[in-house]
């Protein structure tokens, strides 16, 4: 079997959501949809980092790994682990039916076998199950009697430092062997279809589970008014489609559709931007002296700062903008420096920044939560956050509710109605552009900042203020053109 026609368990997952998506891992591997991102990239590692834990539960392991060339080797050293009477093997790899995978533990216990399956999840999830299940397959089909599976986890409950246990085991061995005589047919159908043509599949709800498919632009419409743009309404979207309904000015007026996917259907039949005649009314929430406040934030799956927990999210930056008598605008931009623990100083350093405001703009209820993290972080400042978070005032539903621009694309992200409203600011001139990179680039400078050249060290910081600034500025610019338009 040629290398591109071979399953691993990473394909037979891509298989199980579309042979599609299958198809092209395996005949484009070279695709500039597979090419990993910075926050992708870094998701890997944290993937890793997490595996590394879960070894350090099981002292002695024998960890086969990938420093063996190729998988015959690696096979064929797992092989003689088992042969030799390992009773712990990390990373074993194993083939059967034409189906690659490795094993991130298995433990010995007499003649029987524990598999487990490490994720950097904080549960366990559907998707585990079919992942789990193809690895049994192949063990039980390579001559390993496994009796049980298990995945672990990162416990929701640990708190940074030694609050509880970092991991969590869960046994799926029910679920999965429920699952497992299905797994031969499935095996077969994804082989003969990585043996044919690119196989015809239908655009369906599959494209976006377990998560949205890399070649999402191949296979779905792109014009801004096809109804699988509506709002929060695919399925309504594919049940108009297969009702030879393509696009919003087709929609019968008998349809059944929100207030906001009605606001879309008048933009695409008037081929214009809509405004609701209620949208000066609802503007009058930013009252006073407005100011206007953005959060970076770094959130890992494994913790480093004390009381944190897997995958929180930690503010370690802010921008804010704020109006002024007379006109224009201030601007104060913090970015944390160091490994340390940032958040009473994040603290101080926004109470300070905000004091005169009397409303201040957030774009979606994410800086709202972060406030109430830091209320329960920086206690001593709990009364001053409080009444900080009282003055926030979120854009969004404002948006949402009296705007709707054909150029959104079904989407009321900033970066979605920036553009359309305010043609002339944009986020192409930075070096930095969205907030996963900005993520993984602040984690860097932080806790990495010997592996950035020090010449890089000083502009990386430069841009990282400046994209948390854009951010802030959309917003001023955005609630301008909104309070014109009301006019």
């Amino acid at each position: 079997m040629t290398p591109h026609l071979e399953l691993t368990k990473s394909r037979f997952m891509a298989g199980w959501q579309c042979h599609r998506l299958l198809w092209w891992m395996a005949h484009e591997p070279g695709a500039t949809e597979l090419v990993p991102d910075t926050g992708t990239l870094d998701l890997f590692d944290q993937a890793r980092e997490v595996e590394k834990e879960a070894q350090r539960c099981f002292p002695g392991g024998v960890v086969i790994g990938s420093h063996f060339d190729t998988g015959g080797a690696r096979i064929a050293a797992t092989k003689d682990a088992i042969a030799r009477g390992e009773r712990l093997l990390f990373e074993a790899s194993f083939e059967a039916d034409g189906v690659q995978v490795r094993a991130d533990i298995l433990q010995r216990d007499g003649d029987a076998w524990t598999l487990i399956e490490v994720k950097s999840s904080s549960e366990v999830k559907d998707e585990h199950i079919p992942d789990a299940a193809v690895q049994l397959h192949v063990l039980r089909r390579s001559g390993l009697d496994v009796r049980r599976v298990e995945i672990m986890h990162l416990n929701r409950d640990f708190r940074h430092p030694d609050d509880g246990e970092l991991l969590a085991r869960e046994d799926v061995t029910s679920r999965v062997e429920a699952l497992l005589p299905s797994v031969p047919a499935l095996v077969r159908d994804q082989l003969a279809a990585l043996g044919g043509g690119l196989p015809v599949v239908r655009i369906g709800a599959d494209c976006s589970k377990p998560r949205e498919c890399p070649f999402w632009e191949r296979c779905w419409p792109a014009d801004r008014f096809h109804v699988t743009k509506l709002y929060r309404g695919r399925p309504k979207g594919l049940t108009l489609m297969q009702n030879g309904i393509e696009l919003m000015p087709q929609i019968p007026a008998a349809q059944k559709l929100t207030d906001i996917q009605q606001r879309q259907k008048r933009s695409a039949e008037q081929r214009g931007l809509v405004v609701e005649p209620g949208l000066k009314e609802s503007l009058k929430v930013f009252r006073g002296r407005v100011g206007f406040l953005d959060f970076e934030t770094i959130g890992r799956a494994v913790p480093v700062w004390p009381g944190t927990k897997p995958w929180q999210a930690t503010v370690v930056q802010f921008s804010y903008h704020e109006e002024q008598h007379g006109g224009g605008h201030s601007h104060v931009g913090w970015l944390a420096e160091g490994p340390a623990d940032p958040r009473a100083e994040v603290a101080d350093r926004l109470l300070e920044a905000t004091k005169g405001a009397d409303s201040i703009v957030m774009y979606s209820s994410f800086e709202r939560t972060r406030i109430r993290d830091l209320q329960e972080a920086v206690p001593f400042r709990r009364a001053e956050l409080e009444a900080l978070e009282q003055k926030l005032v979120d854009l969004l539903p404002v948006m949402q509710n009296n705007v709707y621009h054909p150029d959104f694309d079904g989407s009321f992200s900033l970066k979605y109605t920036l553009s359309p409203l305010v043609p002339e600011l944009s986020y192409t001139d930075l070096l930095i552009h969205d907030g996963r990179t900005a993520s993984v680039e602040i984690w860097r400078l932080l806790f990495v900042a010997h592996l950035i050249p020090t010449e890089k060290r000083a502009s990386l910081r430069q841009d990282l203020l400046k994209y948390c600034e854009r951010d802030t500025l959309a917003t001023v610019r955005l609630l301008e053109k909104l309070r014109e338009l009301a006019g």
